[in-house]
């Protein structure tokens, strides 16, 4: 038996990881929950992972699993699988169910900075398989490496892979490929105000760049993860 407010922070996690591919940041979850700091997200973590119905990943900042969802979350959103597919893995959570994934290839249009940005994305370099439930709709979805850490306390690391679907829209919070004056190209978080387009870091190290609207293009909007260890 979850309390009310575990029961929020599952929820909450889950819709995140779903819309997002990754966990959301320990600030947003306090924020979610009306806390007034992060400590009472760290007790509520911890008594989920207790309970097994999450699991942290050692030496990975914010990095969260969903093992499995209450009787009062299941099936909200329909089909749950885990947005964050993980290699070489052969270890399996206790209890946990196979799932069968058909696979996908979609091209890796070479690196994007989770840091200080580099180049702009151009020609695909080789291809990479991932699930099908990770690509929605008749949109194109491409991948990217993510080079730099400015995205670490999103659960996005160094030397992961990116799964994008391709598109100009992007609501404010979503994690965006962003062209900066058509020059350079970042992996952040958007927000707009007043003619303007924040790229916004998830490293207390970096700091939001800001821009006039009219130079940051979107190129796509995050929706999977890829890791391999």
């Amino acid at each position: 038996m979850l309390t009310r407010k575990q029961l929020e922070l599952l929820d909450f996690i889950n819709r995140r990881m779903q819309r997002d591919g990754v966990p959301p940041s320990f600030d947003e979850m306090k924020d979610a929950l009306d806390l007034r700091s992060k400590s009472g997200i760290h007790r509520l973590i911890t008594a989920l992972e207790e309970r097994g119905f999450i699991r942290r990943l050692a030496h990975r900042a914010r990095a969260i699993e969903i093992v499995k969802l209450p009787d009062a979350l299941e099936g909200r959103p329909a089909g749950f699988t885990p947005r964050v597919i993980e290699g070489d893995r052969t270890d399996a959570p206790a209890g946990a169910m196979p799932v069968e994934m058909h696979a996908s290839e979609i091209e890796v249009m070479g690196r994007i900075a989770a840091g200080t940005p580099i180049a702009a994305i151009a020609e695909p370099s080789h291809t990479v398989a991932v699930p099908g439930q990770m690509l929605s709709g008749e949109a194109r979805h491409y991948a990217l490496e993510v080079q730099g850490d400015s995205m670490i306390e999103a659960g996005i690391n160094d030397g992961d892979t990116v799964v994008i679907r391709e598109g100009r829209a992007a609501d404010d919070g979503d994690i965006v490929v962003a062209v900066v004056r058509g020059e350079e190209a970042t992996l952040k978080r958007l927000r707009r105000a007043r003619g303007t387009v924040a790229l916004e870091a998830a490293n207390p190290a970096y700091e939001t760049r800001v821009f006039p609207e009219d130079q940051v293009e979107v190129r796509g909007r995050l929706v999977g993860l890829i890791r391999t260890y």
